[in-house]
């Protein structure tokens, strides 16, 4: 927590990482955690970002983290739909997944996969 200037900065990226954990093939099986080989900057990856990034900022909302942090999340989001070409179904395909990795962590189970 040192290396952050906010203790809303560090639960943001807490947050962030906590959504990459939910796309492993025993929770929720996204192609940006489970695809072998994909690189930096390429589609599979940026996908992944813009649904972590976009399901931390859901996280903060619930934690009632404010908005002290929602620039720099805008702007990493912005970047990453950039990288996407601006396509808005994609725009609403990675809510759609942010949506599900926040119900995840929230131990919130309607519409998820069923566990073995």
């Amino acid at each position: 927590m040192n290396d952050f200037k906010v203790p809303e900065e560090y639960y943001c990226t807490l947050f962030h990482e906590m959504v990459h954990s939910t796309g492993h093939n025993s929770r929720l099986t996204r192609p940006g955690i489970t695809t072998q080989g994909v690189a930096f900057g390429d589609e599979v990856y940026s996908k992944e970002e813009l649904i972590a990034e976009m399901g931390a900022a859901m996280l903060c909302g619930v934690a009632g983290i404010d908005n002290s942090t929602i620039e720099n999340s805008a702007s990493y989001i912005a970047s990453w739909i950039r990288a996407l070409k601006n396509d808005n179904r994609l725009v609403l395909q990675a809510a759609a997944q942010a949506q599900k990795a926040s119900d995840y962590i929230l131990g919130e189970t309607k519409g998820l996969p069923a566990e073995d």
